[in-house]
């Protein structure tokens, strides 16, 4: 005799609003399908998820490592589609977005939108955006940054288990076709340093491998780590800077494992030094011992002042760690996102690629606002000041007085004999230099692929060319390449807001059987500031609250609000004493220009469905 109580009527599935998909169009065509071209017609039955990302943002690159597990655990249900939409120039190069799928192992289909078709009729605002799609060819749930793959997973299985039920679910494989490998002995290369042997150290990025090369560049005289993505043993993920410590070993910027590793060329010997592993997040510690502290893809190290510098790009920081002390601590950055100068603790930077030691200043290349700055010590601390670059939006290929030149997102910086720097200027495919005592910018040398760094060996300057696969060697020009000067600002349109009062609304929903976390008070978090600062007559600064009312200068008309929120949202299970938890965040640039019929609502959408929209 059966005593079991009968089993539970399952609940009804939660209503959610029903959005058509709009068609995925973009004229780049599509990768990673066999030369096949999608439409949301050959997706029903599978339930897509819309990843909006651009190469050069690393919360774009963070999002792709969150969605791997999801993306393999329901690889017959699930189809994840990359829709690759610019802000950068060359980012809307047909042959970079490629190099891009390629470089950071992008195993999905990926439609390229150069004019950002797509992303208008989506109405995204920011990268990265994710947008989930039901079998039926519904939009059901938006997301955007990072932190949400405990969400999405949720929500797969919700949906897998609801269109089971109504027949509407179609398992099986999808619609990625894997490239051909490419044999080779670099594959798109991050930094270069030179070992006290004459030899070349290489980061391997894409093969997870540190290369030692012999002094001509080319010929391989060791491998080391695995080549498979990973943080055991000698393996590494995606590693980038390198910096040479005074006892002879190399520190290694991991950057997808969020760790520093020394490597010992006398050894071969692998050793984790700071970080744990994870990833940090807001309210994380910003110090302590360097190997109980999370770090956030540091992509370049130099020795300076008797410490490690780090450039935090996950974070837009720099940080320190200190080898003997066995200890790291935030040095310069709030985590703001844009360029702001003056006391360390006070700047901004956005996505610090590169650094470079050269007596009483540290130079970086801050990649996202296309800028040259530097670290100087000062009576008060060190101070943050910028050579060369304006901000978020403006780029180019400009040469003559620092104040009016122009960059494209360089991701390396290298000292020079006489005073000046060189600077990787990634997205020009060039080389440039900075005089200081001159203020001038020039030209040194163009026809380069997606230069990352350079190292000085003897008069020759060594450069990474990560997107040809190889280093190359230049005679450093004594007189600069003339070039015409362009100027460019990222495409997207700015959004028209009404004068006076602009209401702003964070919009997060906290995902199915979660709550937000409010044991240890408030759970979320908004900051809010302009460029310029004037554009702003009240409603800047931080709270809680994900809503804001924004005064509006009636003497600026045009501008850009900084918006940066988090939300921190947790299992709702009464029985369960120590529930998963979670964070959510996303930083926002929107270029805003005041109009008289413009809106006087500006909605974010964090995660959910804007309900007014």
């Amino acid at each position: 005799m059966n005593d079991a109580a009968p089993a539970p009527t399952p609940a009804p599935a939660p209503r959610r609003a029903r959005v058509r998909a709009p068609e995925l169009i973009g004229k780049g065509g599509w990768l990673n399908t066999g030369g096949k071209d999608l439409s949301l017609a050959d997706l029903r039955g599978r339930i897509a998820i819309l990843d909006f990302w651009t190469f050069c943002c690393i919360n774009c690159l963070h999002v792709l490592d969150e969605l791997r597990e999801l993306e393999e655990k329901h690889r017959d249900t699930v189809v994840i589609i990359g829709v690759h939409s610019p802000k950068f120039v060359h980012e809307a190069e047909h042959a970079a977005v490629v190099d891009a799928v390629e470089r950071y192992q992008v195993h999905h289909p990926v439609l390229d939108d150069p004019e950002l078709a797509t992303w208008k009729q989506y109405a995204v605002r920011a990268w990265p955006t994710l947008v989930v799609i039901d079998p039926e060819g519904y939009i059901v749930a938006q997301h955007a940054g990072e932190g949400h793959a405990h969400a999405l997973a949720r929500l797969v299985e919700e949906l897998e288990a609801e269109h089971e039920a109504k027949g509407t679910l179609r398992r099986g494989d999808g619609p990625y076709v894997a490239p051909e490998p490419v044999a080779g002995a670099l594959r798109f290369p991050g930094k270069a340093l030179l070992l006290p042997s004459g030899n070349l150290l290489v980061s391997d990025s894409t093969r997870h491998q540190l290369v030692e090369l012999a002094a001509d560049g080319e010929s391989v005289v060791r491998r080391i780590g695995s080549g498979e993505r990973g943080f055991a043993g000698d393996s590494f993920s995606e590693p980038q800077g390198l910096a040479l410590l005074p006892d002879g070993k190399v520190v290694v910027a991991d950057t997808v494992n969020h760790a520093l590793r020394t490597y010992d060329p006398a050894t071969g010997h692998v050793e984790t030094v700071a970080g744990t592993g994870r990833q940090w997040w807001q309210g994380s510690p910003t110090s302590g011992p360097a190997l109980e502290v999370d770090l956030s893809s540091p992509w370049d190290v130099a020795w300076w002042q008797g410490r490690v510098w780090i450039a935090m790009a996950g974070v837009h920081q720099l940080w320190t760690w200190d080898p003997e002390a066995g200890t790291v601590e935030v040095a310069a950055g709030t985590t703001s996102e844009g360029l702001l100068d003056g006391p360390a603790a006070e700047a901004w930077f956005a996505q610090p690629s590169g650094l470079a030691a050269a007596g009483d200043r540290l130079w970086i290349a801050d990649s996202e606002t296309s800028a040259l700055r530097y670290v100087e010590a000062a009576d008060a601390g060190y101070v943050i000041k910028s050579a060369v670059g304006t901000g978020l939006f403006d780029f180019g290929h400009r040469d003559g007085d620092a104040a009016q030149a122009l960059l494209q997102h360089p991701l390396g910086v290298t000292a020079l004999p006489d005073g000046s720097v060189a600077v990787s200027d990634t997205y020009n495919h060039a080389l440039r230099r900075y005089d200081p005592a001159t203020g001038q910018v020039s030209t040194l040398a163009t026809d380069l692929r997606e230069p990352s760094d350079a190292v000085l060996v003897g008069e020759d300057i060594v450069v990474v060319e990560s997107a040809r696969h190889r280093l190359t060697r230049l005679r450093l020009p004594e007189e600069a390449v003339r070039v015409d000067a362009v100027a460019h600002r990222t495409q997207r349109a700015a959004t028209e807001v009404a004068p006076g009062t602009l209401r702003l609304d964070v919009v997060f929903q906290a995902p199915a059987g979660q709550k937000l976390d409010t044991r240890y008070g408030p759970s979320t978090r908004l900051l809010v500031s302009s460029t310029p600062p004037e554009l702003l007559a009240g409603g800047e600064g931080a709270g809680t609250d994900l809503f804001r009312e924004l005064a509006l200068n009636p003497d600026v008309t045009e501008g850009v609000l900084h918006v940066s929120a988090m939300a921190a949202s947790c299992d709702d299970d009464p029985a369960n004493e120590y529930p998963a938890c979670h964070v959510h965040q996303q930083d926002w640039g929107v270029p805003v220009r005041v109009t008289a019929d413009g809106a006087a609502r500006l909605p974010l959408v964090l995660a959910g469905m804007d309900a007014e929209g």
